[in-house]
């Protein structure tokens, strides 16, 4: 069968020792598309300022990073990081010679980049004192579209790789091995691309379809994210060999309460919607 052939190099091109390549590049044209459409939404909800954009985008690039690294070492590779603790913040590791070789910042988990971006934003609405509850929604609605692009930047690394498979549509990653395997990757960024949309014109037609509260998009991001991450880690390969024997791998596991939370705060605005048209409609 002609199944697609993922041979792609990471680096686009190297100056001395800086090597450019696909994954940050990706997830820099990301984060800029991510903050202009922030900017024009928080234009629109008149709490606009150059210094708050400033502030929220290094808060949040903060958020993210620490939270998806310390998420990486706790969840996936705690034995070793716990011996090796100064690694977890420094983009060094130790070779068998004792020697630190440089290697980058390898280890990012979503769930934890969640958390980190949760607590950065609490810190964030204190500080330039713009309700916590509107900040969030904000930013939910561009989470989603975030997380699209960094499925692309880990298909062009031929990571985070999808199990074997013979559909038409399998991709062999040649960094890897020979097998026609699922691009998950690209499961994923369709499958968040589609969940921002949603979002994004349920926020611009709020008020005509019905009434949305605070937390709605963040409840909705939050489900619409993990329950997906949830159902297509059964086309991937497990990161890690301890969980090969778990009943669900540790990527199911910590989506578990993020989907409980994101469907709390979604039935609980449509139940509050309901309540206020039943009130509205008895006056």
């Amino acid at each position: 069968m002609l199944y697609i052939n993922w041979n792609i190099d990471p680096v686009i091109f190297s100056i001395g020792p800086v090597k450019i390549q696909y994954y940050g590049l990706i997830f820099v044209t990301g984060l800029v598309l991510c903050s202009y459409i922030i900017g024009h939404i928080c234009k629109k909800e008149n709490i606009y300022s150059p210094d708050a954009m400033e502030k929220l985008f290094i808060y949040g690039i903060l958020g993210i990073f620490v939270g998806a690294r310390l998420g990486h070492c706790l969840f996936y590779d705690f034995e070793y990081f716990s011996s090796h603790i100064v690694e977890i913040f420094i983009p060094f590791k130790e070779n068998a010679n004792g020697v630190y070789e440089f290697i980058g910042y390898k280890g990012l988990a979503s769930h934890g980049g969640a958390i980190g971006l949760f607590i950065a934003m609490l810190l964030y609405s204190r500080k330039v004192h713009i309700p916590f509850s509107k900040i969030i929604d904000i930013i939910a609605i561009l989470a989603p579209l975030g997380g699209a692009f960094i499925r692309i930047s880990n298909l062009m690394n031929s990571e985070i790789i999808g199990r074997p498979t013979d559909l038409p549509w399998a991709f062999i990653f040649r960094h890897v091995d020979n097998l026609p395997r699922h691009p998950s990757q690209l499961y994923e960024s369709l499958s968040y691309f589609l969940i921002f949309l949603v979002a994004y014109l349920l926020y611009k037609y709020k008020g005509q379809l019905f009434k949305i509260g605070s937390y709605f998009y963040f409840g909705l991001s939050i489900f619409g994210i993990f329950f997906m991450r949830f159902l297509l880690e059964y086309t991937k390969e497990n990161q890690k060999g301890f969980e090969d024997s778990l009943s669900f791998n540790m990527g199911q596991l910590l989506s578990i309460p993020f989907i409980l939370i994101g469907a709390i705060l979604v039935i609980k605005n449509v139940i509050n919607t309901r309540k206020g048209l039943t009130n509205r409609n008895s006056l």
